[in-house]
């Protein structure tokens, strides 16, 4: 694709609800992506219910083929109206982004979007359609680097409402808000969490209404290159350098020999940055045109878990922590969050015997299963990941 789509979402629950009666389904594919936000009638088990049913439909309907149209009227003629209320068993927006950046979206009795261009909201042409005389709005545009798209649900609207607010957070409100935040910030969980958060103090932690905010984050690819362990084969080494060096975007280097290696390519040494050493993580290194350098098993295995705590991370505030530290597993892990969409990873199989389990096969070294937690951790963030092995 042409951009890379950041997304996150999160929710709070009404105050004494186990479930939430709102309901996000995510799609992701090499040539677009698809967002679903339902927001189910009411609260608790009901909502939850007519939420999942209206997300489940449209997610299914667009990964097997059909049109948005398609999927609208579908959706539309399933749900019943309340007869005593007269609205919708359930709300949704349709966000679907193609290849090419093109965006395509569709509301029906949601609150509208908000998008976000330059820190400033910028107002979006709606088409009106009626579908099974039900009011649908649709809108079509074009997206540029560094966008971004809010949706939220009412839960976040009411906000406050008789309590801190008599009116609620309203969308005005909300779309000041963030354009305040939009300005300082990239990353999509980071402004999902602020929103969040402030709809969390407005409700006092006692929601009033399942709130959920879903934020979309347009960027173009970020390239990072990690090299670690050495080849089997000393002969490939040059090999190995050559490729990382040819990469694209930064480049990181974790681990001894994997520095040593580099060190003979550049003709050059790498200067260990005693100031970076900790009780538990070894000192970072650096060496000209080479981003980050690292010592390897044990400052890849913090790192490893540096990032599954801020994937965990309930607060931004906890979260930022994480990353704030001046140590090697603290600075490749924000590397790895917040400068990076794709990961390219060069591993050589080359085993070292201190960081052998007797137990294990000598082709599962420590390392390789460090790497594929790294792995999964990163593509639970929707990071792509590629791994070439050397002498494989």
């Amino acid at each position: 694709m042409k951009y890379y789509i950041d997304t996150f979402y999160k929710s709070l629950n009404k105050y004494g609800e186990e479930l939430c009666g709102d309901k996000v389904e995510i799609i992701k594919s090499e040539d677009r992506v698809i967002i679903v936000l339902a927001d189910g009638l009411g609260s608790g088990v009901k909502a939850n219910i007519l939420s999942t049913m209206t997300s489940k439909i449209a997610a299914t309907m667009l990964r097997e083929g059909a049109t948005i149209e398609e999927t609208v009227e579908t959706i539309v003629a399933t749900l019943p109206v309340c007869k005593i209320r007269k609205i919708a068993y359930s709300t949704f927006t349709i966000i679907e982004i193609d290849k090419n950046g093109i965006c395509y979206v569709v509301e029906y009795d949601n609150p509208p979007f908000y998008l976000f261009r330059d820190g400033r909201y910028l107002i979006v042409d709606k088409k009106e359609t009626i579908m099974n005389g039900k009011k649908i709005l649709e809108s079509k545009f074009a997206l540029r680097d560094s966008d971004k798209i809010v949706i939220v649900s009412d839960g976040v609207v009411h906000a406050g409402v008789g309590g801190l607010l008599n009116l609620g957070f309203r969308w005005e409100n909300i779309k000041e808000f963030m354009e305040r935040q939009v300005k300082n910030e990239d990353m999509s969980k980071m402004l999902t969490g602020k929103l969040i958060e402030k709809c969390s103090e407005l409700y006092q932690n006692k929601p009033g209404d399942d709130t959920t905010v879903v934020t979309l984050s347009i960027k173009k690819p970020k390239v990072v290159t990690l090299f670690t362990g050495p080849p089997k084969n000393p002969k490939n080494d040059s090999l190995v350098a050559t490729k990382l060096m040819c990469s694209k975007g930064k480049k990181i280097v974790c681990g001894g020999t994997a520095g040593k290696i580099l060190e003979r390519f550049l003709g050059s040494e790498i200067t260990v940055l005693m100031d970076t050493m900790t009780r538990d993580i070894p000192p970072m290194g650096y060496i000209r045109n080479i981003d980050l350098v690292t010592e390897g098993v044990i400052t890849l295995s913090k790192t490893v878990d540096k990032i599954n705590k801020y994937n965990m991370a309930s607060t931004n505030n906890e979260a930022m922590e994480i990353l704030d530290e001046n140590n090697g597993a603290s600075k490749l892990a924000s590397m790895l969050i917040q400068e990076c969409t794709n990961l390219n990873l060069i591993i050589g199989k080359a085993i070292n015997p201190a960081h052998q389990n007797p137990d294990l096969p000598i082709d599962l070294s420590i390392k390789l299963k460090i790497v594929d937690k790294l792995v999964e951790e990163l593509k639970a963030m929707d990071k792509e990941v590629k791994i070439e092995y050397i002498d494989d």
